[in-house]
């Protein structure tokens, strides 16, 4: 069974390649959003230091100064899989150990405005990816998410805490599951929470995570909450991007 796939008793077959040639910086922060990569570049003007392959295109990685920080960025691809394969790839072209990610939600709660920020405690296993790189239990702890909430307390960032839930399938958060995951706690749903923590805990990096609370799955029928175009409130709300910067420079 899939939840019997961690192995930590043999080596994998392909393993990441850590040259002395990496770029050393002080954070990496990860978007899944192209609205918040123009954002970034055009506001800060970065510098490309290379790019990883990827079958659909190649995804760039940019490095700039901010606040006496060396930050580096990347626009990742959505999914467990795809999100860590690419964490993984990065990490063999930039020498780091904190990791901040940001990206959207649906909400389980229907009290939860749209776009508050959402700090994630815990996150339920429901992807295939974690498997491979943490012992199987149904929720992986969110090791920051303290620091994440004291961050956003002191900077007067309304947030909420609570578990979130990692999908492999939006099209199958079905009735039954969302009342499950509602009944253990669970506010919102996404699809990497659970994977990078994983990876995260397994190559020794520390990663701050949040997310915004988007859409609305609490509600008789499903609800997007906001107009077409309309990207405030949103992951591509750029509001979002200075508050992982920030976050960046504190942690």
């Amino acid at each position: 069974m899939i939840i019997n796939s961690f192995d930590n008793k043999s080596e994998s077959k392909i393993n990441p390649k850590y040259g002395e040639d990496r770029w050393k910086c002080d954070v990496c922060i990860i978007t899944f959003s192209y609205v918040i990569e123009q954002y970034v570049l055009s506001k800060f003007n970065p510098q490309k230091i290379g790019e990883i392959s990827v079958v659909t295109a190649p995804i760039p990685v940019y490095k700039f100064e901010y606040k006496s920080k060396t930050i580096v960025f990347y626009k990742t691809y959505m999914g467990a899989s795809a999100a860590v394969g690419c964490l993984e790839d990065v990490m063999q072209l930039i020498d780091v150990k904190k990791i901040v990610v940001f990206g959207g939600s649906g909400c389980l709660d229907k009290e939860i405005a749209r776009g508050k920020v959402i700090v994630p405690t815990f996150a339920y296993r429901d992807e295939g990816t974690s498997y491979h790189y943490a012992m199987p239990k149904d929720y992986i702890k969110i090791k920051n998410s303290d620091a994440v909430a004291n961050f956003m307390l002191n900077h007067n960032i309304p947030y909420i805490e609570g578990k979130t839930w990692t999908t492999d399938s939006f099209y199958r958060e079905t009735i039954n599951n969302m009342n499950a995951r509602k009944a253990e706690g669970c506010i919102s749903v996404e699809m990497e929470c659970s994977a990078f923590q994983a990876v995260c805990d397994f190559r020794n990096l520390d990663l701050f995570f949040f997310l915004t609370s988007g859409d609305l799955l609490d509600a008789p029928e499903w609800d997007t909450r906001r107009v077409e175009n309309d990207l405030s409130g949103t992951q591509h709300d750029s509001f979002h991007f200075d508050i992982a910067l920030e976050l960046a420079c504190e942690i």
